[in-house]
């Protein structure tokens, strides 16, 4: 089934203890797309500049991904310029251009519109509310936010929580989301707006998936070096969204698995500069490392 994503584009540089890397293709809905695609076609909503690569373009195109919702404008793409910590949860913006992202107001064409999954990558809240008008009858929706738009646009994000099925964010997010350090008492109070499930992702500790049935765990799969964390929780609902997708089964047993598969795809990215290695990624590679993080939680039963 198709999926819709609707974020940003970009064009990093970027600089880790693993090294350096200038003029990366990045955005939230390129991570996303490129993990999505090895599940399920995608539809994409974004804006670019006359300075993008349009081999990245053409390569998205042969995945799978449909570019008839990404507008081309004179100008810049965006562009982003951070430093990672050795400590890779912190990072610094030493540069940031919005570019023709500006003035962005994304606008589904008509054939997208019928979109019955959808994830709605961070932006502002009142854009992602925007494309919730616009369509018909979806039957999951996905989002993501960040300590910007909780700080300095809240109605609009109260608004919108109200108007989604998941909720994918960080640990330190949910915290400022609600007041609460403790993540199970940070999930209980957003589950309280109406949502179905919340994602909260915990960096090198994995992620805990809330509903209100029940509680789920996933460790971060373990990696001898990490070169780029730009990206890793894009791909990872770029995983959990296309597998749920491709699957249609939006049971318990269904999201756990798209969860695992999620956890997959985040693992991956993090091994090269952008998305060079999902470029350079096979299906049969994801599956071998779906059945290593099954290993790594196959408890004996007393």
């Amino acid at each position: 089934m198709s999926l819709l994503v609707v974020g940003s584009i970009g064009i990093d540089t970027l600089e880790t203890p693993a090294g350096k890397a200038a003029d990366v293709v990045g955005g939230a809905a390129t991570y996303f797309a490129y993990a999505a695609s090895f599940f399920t076609p995608v539809r994409m909503v974004a804006a670019v500049g006359d300075d993008f690569p349009t081999a990245v373009l053409d390569d998205l195109a042969r995945r799978g991904v449909d570019l008839g919702g990404v507008e081309h404008r004179a100008g810049k793409t965006l562009r982003w310029s951070g430093r990672y910590h050795e400590e890779l949860n912190v990072r610094d913006t030493l540069d940031f251009d919005i570019g023709v992202f500006g003035g962005f107001q994304p606008t589904l064409p008509d054939a997208f519109r019928d979109s019955p999954y959808a994830f709605l990558a961070n932006i502002d809240p009142a854009l992602q509310g925007r494309v919730l008008d616009q369509l018909t009858s979806p039957r999951l929706v996905g989002c993501d936010t960040m300590n910007h738009w909780i700080e300095g646009s809240r109605p609009a994000l109260d608004a919108l929580l109200k108007r989604v099925h998941m909720l994918v964010i960080n640990d330190e997010e949910a915290a400022q989301l609600t007041g609460h350090r403790n993540v199970v008492k940070a999930a209980a109070q957003i589950l309280d707006l109406g949502l179905r499930n919340v994602l909260i992702k915990r960096g090198e500790y994995g992620v805990i998936e809330f509903s209100g049935e029940s509680v789920f765990a996933v460790p971060a799969f373990p990696l001898e070096e990490v070169f780029d964390p730009t990206g890793a929780g894009d791909c990872f609902a770029g995983g959990v969204m296309g597998e749920l997708a491709r699957s249609g089964d939006l049971s318990p047993a269904g999201l756990r698995r798209a969860i695992v598969y999620g956890s997959v795809m985040g693992s991956f990215v993090v091994e090269d500069f952008g998305p060079r290695r999902l470029q350079k990624l096979t299906r049969q590679e994801i599956d071998g490392r779906y059945r290593q993080f099954m290993s790594l939680t196959d408890v004996p039963a007393v």
